[in-house]
């Protein structure tokens, strides 16, 4: 079992503003093919994804953890007394969902092979 990469992703109103800083920074762009409402900033094989709110996509944070086996890390979440949703596919990955004590909303997800 290996985590292969962390994803941060916040939706916000005030995500325009965050994409110009991040840019600011230097962050590397993400090419998603898609023209959005939002912007995927490279970190290595992590990134950071943000996004405008809607009212289809409400406002939050969500941390994903990219492994290499999404159900060998469900098991033992489950086997350490937590409770993940899932699986569920999307956008070629397996994913779990938990949430942690803080309400910071968490997907455990791999390839979906």
């Amino acid at each position: 079992m290996q985590v292969l990469s962390l994803r941060y992703s916040v939706v916000d109103t005030q995500a325009p503003s965050m994409i110009d800083f991040f840019t600011a920074v230097g962050l590397p762009i993400k090419d998603t093919g898609e023209s959005s409402s939002g912007q995927v900033f490279l970190a290595g094989d992590s990134w950071l994804e943000i996004w405008q709110s809607t009212s289809e996509m409400p406002e939050g944070t969500m941390l994903q953890i990219v492994v290499d086996d999404a159900d060998a890390f469900a098991e033992l979440a489950t086997s350490n007394g937590l409770e993940p949703q899932g699986p569920f596919s999307a956008h070629g990955e397996k994913i779990y969902f938990l949430q942690a004590p803080s309400g910071l909303n968490v997907t455990i997800q791999s390839a979906d092979c």
